[in-house]
């Protein structure tokens, strides 16, 4: 089986490449050469494969200052899991060998807000693909939301977002038999983590390097 970049050394990658784009500072790995291109046409080596959210404001090539190739990226409102984004992170993880896998949410998320909304006021004749959305998201959200609303709006988005990308990676975790083994046997790591719209940096929920 086809063996990439070791996952502890690809989050490394992202946490420096983070911590360029929130300084403004720009990484030559962003730029693309003629050869590079070239390169690509042939085949990819993506060092990660991120499920993040479909957001205008959260490019996920961008906020972890990364190029083409680099990165294979997965994006859906709220950063849900549903059974052709776990295929997805199957076959990236399988063919070419990626080793991490991030699930990545970001403060100021319509998708949640929408959910807490429903939890509040239900919608009378929501479309169903909205529907569909909300309804991945509210099993792993509702606790949280009703025991934690006295403490303020922010609050409870922001626990919500946490606890929604907590439930994504623990859907990725034990949702695919692929995956199960390919954790198990061949080193794949399934973090999650999340982007601050107001500082640029994201923070991951679980410290896998210090393990």
């Amino acid at each position: 089986m086809n063996r990439g970049v070791p996952a502890r050394d690809a989050l490394a990658r992202l946490r420096e490449g983070n911590a360029r784009f929130a300084a403004n500072a720009r990484g030559t790995g962003t730029l693309i050469t003629a050869a590079r291109r070239a390169k690509l046409t042939a085949a990819q080596e993506p060092f990660a494969i991120v499920l993040g959210c479909s957001d205008s404001r959260v490019p996920v090539e961008l906020v972890f200052n990364q190029g083409p190739g680099d990165l294979f990226v997965i994006r859906v409102a709220g950063n849900i899991v549903a059974p052709s984004l776990i295929g997805s992170v199957e076959f990236a993880a399988d063919r070419f060998g990626t080793r991490l896998v991030v699930v990545l949410g970001h403060s100021s998320c319509g998708a949640i807000q929408a959910t807490i909304e429903e939890l509040h006021r239900p919608t009378v004749n929501q479309s169903p693909y909205l529907k569909a959305i909300v309804d991945r998201i509210r099993p792993g959200v509702a606790d949280i939301v009703s025991r934690r609303e006295t403490e303020g709006a922010l609050a409870v988005e922001h626990a919500a977002m946490t606890a929604n990308v907590r439930a994504s990676v623990d859907q990725l975790r034990h949702g695919s038999a692929i995956i199960e083994n390919l954790i198990a046997n061949h080193g794949l790591l399934v973090t999650g983590a999340w982007y601050s719209l107001e500082t640029g940096k994201v923070e991951f929920l679980d410290d896998p390097l210090a393990r």
